[in-house]
């Protein structure tokens, strides 16, 4: 393997330990909301609160990373941004679905049918894109290919 190789790969396996290592964190939170006794439900609206605050900011600033992620793989197009576009697409894509998931989907089996099913879709495309990414020509260059005709 080349040194290349060797960076590409290990940026992959940052990306996909991440991306685990959050959706772990999300789930204990939701396990964490649904084992609450009526009788510390009040007391722990406040850390729920925080929590979700702190997800909605790290949503935002998500979004505007995406926004400024753009630019950068026009002018400079590589490995790096091309793996951090995939982990930060199918991140935002997970929250994305998860609240349409959380609005639309009620009922603790078909809830936890759906996270697992979301779960599967973003590891399928996580790992779609870094596949996509190491063998062919990366998202960033695929995107200019299809402007350029």
């Amino acid at each position: 393997m080349t040194l290349m190789d060797h960076r590409t790969y290990l940026l992959s396996t940052i990306c996909a330990t991440l991306f685990t290592k959050l959706h772990q964190k999300n789930e204990k939170k939701i396990t964490e909301r649904r084992s609450v006794t009526s009788m510390a439900k009040t007391q722990a609206a406040h850390s729920n609160s925080k929590a979700a605050s702190l997800h909605w900011t790290a949503e935002r600033m998500l979004s505007v990373l995406l926004l400024a992620m753009g630019p950068v793989a026009y002018f400079n197009p590589g490995p790096v941004i091309d793996y951090s576009l995939a982990a930060a697409l199918t991140l935002h894509g997970h929250w994305g679905l998860g609240q349409v998931l959380t609005d639309y989907v009620h009922g603790d089996t078909k809830i936890k049918m759906a996270n697992a099913a979301l779960f599967l879709l973003s590891t399928i495309t996580f790992t779609g894109l870094c596949y996509f990414n190491y063998n062919d020509v990366g998202i960033c260059k695929a995107v200019a290919l299809l402007w350029s005709k």
